[in-house]
């Protein structure tokens, strides 16, 4: 079936609830999927989830998603600041990128103020935790409805 929604999730993502929760909250990665997964059987919208520690297995992801999806969001986690591998994937997949982070990587250290991801990307949400996955899961909800519609 084609269509729908990705959602990656990139390097240390695994760990959310238990890493930094100062910084990236108390919810794990599986509650915050588990929000979407409500939001998506609500909207009618298939959604499907994919994380890993590895950048060789995101552009794997990345490059099957071409002809099976409508909408990637993504959170590269640190490889959004230096992988042009994971930019030249998102740039060939040839379809809407939004971007996510759950901290604002532009108050944060001065090597995160950059994005390779940005510039392939629709758009951006940074720094509302988990409503940042939220806010781009009805953005990537508008971006399809328009699609479709043409």
């Amino acid at each position: 079936m084609s269509g729908g929604i990705l959602i990656i999730n990139g390097p240390n993502l695994n760990l959310l609830g238990r890493r930094e929760p100062s910084l990236y909250g108390s919810r794990s990665l599986e509650e915050i999927n588990q929000d979407l997964r409500s939001m998506a059987a609500a909207a009618g919208i298939r959604v499907d989830f994919y994380q890993s520690n590895h950048e060789g297995e995101l552009l794997d992801r990345i490059q099957q998603a071409r002809d099976n999806f409508e909408v990637i969001i993504i959170n590269a986690g640190a490889l959004s600041h230096y992988s042009i591998a994971l930019h030249d994937a998102l740039r060939a997949a040839a379809i809407p990128v939004i971007e996510v982070h759950l901290s604002n990587i532009y108050t944060r250290e001065e090597f995160r103020h950059h994005s390779l991801i940005s510039p392939v990307a629709r758009g951006g949400i940074f720094g509302f935790g988990p409503l940042s996955y939220r806010l781009a899961f009805l953005a990537a909800c508008e971006i399809i409805k328009e699609k479709r519609e043409k």
